[in-house]
């Protein structure tokens, strides 16, 4: 590998990291240090790319089942059709990803996931269609999906020095948060002019460009050679006695459940369009109250720069998500709009940090030889959190009212963190 592309290579510094830092603007604009080295260039570009195609699909099937059935019961069924997959094959990407040539993975996973959005294509354009090949595609894409993010997030600490792993993330996910708001709008605009069909169709070619560019990355091997059953039953559950034998590497995974599971009101959106803040309009007010966590993610992401060169990566985690459950509590007492727009949004940019630094600390306090099968937990974690939270939230919102719920939420976030960096002091002494 070129050692500009290899965390163990000598490291870029320029004039200004010389003479102490970055200067002006460069102090809180977004950290773009890794997209000097063109491994993660690429990787990166890919990302771009797919993050907005991948969203056009993620419209396009339950647009498409409602279509034929008339049922939102069946678009639910179908989000459960495709849970189940991710979780298994993320968990089993993990174990392969540490076994294999991360690269050789991205490639087949890569390819197979285009594939998949070329059938949905051919089954829309050969019409009516049947609500069971989309359920069983879904399926089929989300496991492709969960051998692909573990190879794909563990690949980055291969291809950025450990100081710059923050503003890897951190670049990584404004993207996937930008294309989580561009895509629906792009698909909604769409629909109407070229069809639905077609929509599978861009993001099969848009996955084109992710497959070349991941075939222009370097080889990316085992550092050490995989133990025989290591890409088994047997790896995985490696894996989860490796997380339990690192304090630091279990809060940081408790973090995220803490303040998803606790702290994510999505579920009580619509009631509180419909009943709160309904005088401002209950459409408008739904739209903003989803869009603005990402939103403040995006804005997160953005001024990156003044936060990704920290070192003490626990405890930005832990204010990150002690912010989060207070913002997520000042949105559940507000009665105003725009203000319930604003903490949620402020609650974004909490998630974004508590992604940048959670993302690395599970890529540089796990040896590579462990990186998969960590990313492969993290992604059921991001999965399933907010799942679990829609439930949780529901039940307690039709018991304790909306409100009362989404407050409880947030300051249970930030009393069970608290407790936690309190009793266990691995997160907090840890820094890189």
């Amino acid at each position: 590998m070129d050692t500009s592309e290899s965390s163990t290579g000598p490291r870029t510094a320029d004039g200004e990291q010389k003479k102490g830092g970055p200067r002006g603007r460069r102090r809180w604009a977004m950290d773009t240090r890794p997209l000097r080295r063109p491994a993660y260039r690429r990787l990166w570009a890919s990302t771009v790319v797919t993050a907005v195609g991948s969203q056009l699909t993620a419209v396009a099937v339950p647009k498409q089942i409602y279509d034929i059935t008339g049922s939102s019961a069946w678009v639910g069924a179908a989000s459960l059709a495709g849970l189940l997959p991710l979780i298994v094959f993320a968990l089993w990407g993990g174990a392969i990803a540490d076994s294999m040539d991360r690269r050789k993975l991205l490639l087949l996973t890569n390819t197979g996931i285009a594939v998949t959005s070329l059938l949905f294509w051919v089954q829309a354009v050969a019409g009516p269609g049947s609500v069971w090949t989309l359920m069983l595609l879904l399926a089929l894409q989300q496991a492709f999906w969960g051998l692909n993010a573990p190879a794909r997030s563990a690949s980055v600490a291969r291809l950025v020095p450990a100081d710059e792993l923050p503003a890897a993330n951190a670049l990584g996910s404004t993207v996937m948060q930008t294309g989580q708001i561009a895509g629906p709008l792009l698909a909604g605009a769409l629909i109407p002019a070229i069809g639905l069909a077609e929509l599978y169709l861009i993001d099969a070619l848009a996955l084109c460009v992710t497959v070349w560019a991941v075939y222009r990355l370097p080889a990316l091997p085992p550092l050490t050679p995989a133990k025989a059953g290591s890409a088994g039953l047997r790896g995985v559950l490696e894996g989860f006695r490796y997380i339990s034998g690192h304090a630091v590497l279990l809060l940081s995974f408790l973090a995220d459940i803490v303040a998803m599971v606790l702290g994510m009101p999505r579920a009580l959106f619509p009631q509180l369009a419909s009943e709160t803040y309904a005088p401002y309009g209950e459409g408008f007010a739904l739209g903003l109250l989803f869009a603005a966590i990402p939103l403040g993610a995006v804005l997160g992401g953005l001024f990156s720069g003044t936060f990704s060169r920290a070192r003490r990566h626990g405890w930005m985690v832990i204010g990150s998500v002690v912010v989060w459950g207070l913002a997520v509590a000042g949105f559940g007492l507000s009665d105003s709009l725009w203000p319930a727009v604003a903490f949620l949004a402020l609650a974004g940019v909490a998630d974004m940090v508590s992604m940048v630094f959670r993302g690395a600390i599970l890529l540089s306090a796990a040896t590579d030889e462990m990186r998969g099968r960590m990313q492969g937990v993290f992604t059921v974690v991001v999965a399933g959190g907010p799942r679990l939270a829609d439930v949780l939230h529901g039940a307690a919102g039709s018991v304790l009212g909306p409100r009362t719920a989404v407050a409880g939420g947030g300051i249970l976030v930030v009393v069970v963190m608290l407790a936690l960096a309190a009793a266990v002091p691995a997160l907090r002494h840890y820094r890189i």
